[in-house]
């Protein structure tokens, strides 16, 4: 504990390393007024809690103090049990104000923006943007497929975002009936609609300052894009059955996997909302697009997936990583881990084999899985024999199609590695 007679004498001590957990100051100093050394003292430590002591119980100075930063004043003359009872409660709520944020930041860590692999294929130009925009304020619209990954990236920018320790709240508009997304988004006042016997704050007041995620903002009905629109623009809300608007300050990050201009021409989604949400737009990439990332997503979730299931897999065969590269991933990066997760439950072994992937993994005819000249002539070869052992099911005529002996055809193959499917079975067939 440290005391200081004047406002000269206590300002020093708003720059003490350990810092000051709680202050009481007079209204009136000898050297200032009490009020007006709160906002240089707690711009300096803003951790501080302040309470000012007064003889002027006038609301004035009530407002003043509140408005320069105090949290609780007292006033003279004063009363030791009165001043011991206020600086427990406070001091307890700047402890557990302490332990929540130190919780958000666990959770942040515990998110671990690690998670994010692909930084040198085409996802790099996307979070040079992404750094760009996560210090603001800015409303973001990101745009991906399913699976790609886009609360990812919104846990991303709110985690590199000027409010980092402020809540992550995300919810999906397409998961809801429409009457539960407003009141979830707005909340209500008691006696709104049978059974509110309370009023509930919806999560744009719920949120604070920190970032309210809407997923799937383009199944969004046009009654709540409009009421959207209107807490974007105006920064407040309506709850339902309350007759004055309420500010908020959350900020907003929309994602949809639809084509929006498209949604815009057919009257499915208000243009001046999507104006609104698209102030910038990130485009996450689908897998497919970005093959280059598989071994290191391989990698990254196999090591996830023994973790959760206990199991003590450690990485995975070539063969079995090439069918990986070569899959179409429709599902993306969500696919890839539900494949992975099922592989790590079936392995016998410390490598992830062929066998351990489903038997109904497809491979994306259109691949290129690599850079290397003799890899991508194979598998030009590899899509080119399919196609024409597909087109004719007699593998003499697919041969002389082919411009090969049937034992050369047969031998190609092996070496590429033409594992047959259900729809392939009679081209690889013994010949009779």
């Amino acid at each position: 504990m440290v005391e200081a007679g004047t406002a000269a004498e206590a300002l020093p001590f708003a720059d003490q390393s350990a810092g000051i957990d709680l202050m009481l100051c007079d209204v009136q100093l000898p050297d200032r007024d009490g009020v007006s050394l709160l906002e240089p003292f707690l711009r300096r430590s803003p951790d501080t809690f302040a309470v000012l002591m007064t003889a002027y119980g006038s609301l004035e100075s009530a407002i003043a103090g509140f408005q320069a930063g105090a949290h609780d004043y007292l006033l003279k003359p004063l009363h030791f049990d009165e001043v011991l009872a206020k600086v427990e409660k406070l001091l307890g709520y700047r402890a557990w104000r302490r332990e929540n944020q130190w919780l958000r930041r666990e959770l942040n860590r515990a998110f671990d923006s690690s998670q994010i692999i692909g930084i040198k294929s085409t996802l790099a130009e996307v979070f040079s943007l992404a750094s760009k925009v996560a210090p603001t304020q800015s409303t973001v619209l990101i745009v991906g497929e399913s699976g790609t990954g886009k609360e990812l990236l919104a846990r991303w920018l709110h985690q590199h975002g000027p409010y980092p320790d402020e809540k992550f709240i995300a919810i999906n508009c397409a998961a809801l009936p429409n009457e539960i997304l407003e009141n979830q988004l707005f909340g209500h006042r008691r006696g709104a609609f049978t059974g509110a016997d309370r009023d509930a704050e919806g999560l744009f007041v719920s949120v604070g300052a920190g970032t309210l995620f809407l997923d799937e903002i383009g199944e969004m009905s046009p009654g709540m894009q409009a009421k959207l629109l209107r807490a974007i623009e105006q920064k407040e809300i309506l709850p339902l059955g309350a007759s004055e608007p309420v500010r908020v300050s959350a900020r907003i990050l929309a994602a949809t996997n639809k084509d929006m201009p498209t949604e815009i021409r057919a009257l499915r989604f208000r243009e001046d909302l999507y104006y609104r949400l698209n102030v910038v737009s990130l485009t996450l990439p689908p897998l497919r697009d970005r093959r280059e990332d598989i071994p290191e997503l391989v990698d990254f979730l196999i090591a996830k997936q023994a973790r959760l299931l206990g199991k003590r897999v450690v990485g995975i065969e070539s063969a079995a990583l090439r069918l990986l590269r070569g899959a179409t991933w429709r599902g993306n990066v969500r696919e890839l881990e539900n494949v992975l997760q099922r592989a790590v439950i079936l392995a016998e072994g410390p490598l992830l084999t062929p066998g351990d992937l489903p038997p109904d993994l497809r491979p994306d005819e259109d691949a290129i899985l690599s850079d290397d000249l003799r890899e991508a002539v194979a598998a030009f070869e590899r899509r080119h024999i399919r196609r024409i052992l597909r087109e004719h099911k007699d593998k003499k005529e697919a041969a002389r199609r082919l411009g090969l002996a049937l034992s050369s055809l047969y031998r190609k193959i092996d070496e590429l590695g033409i594992a047959p499917v259900a729809a392939d079975a009679e081209a690889w067939a013994a010949p009779s």
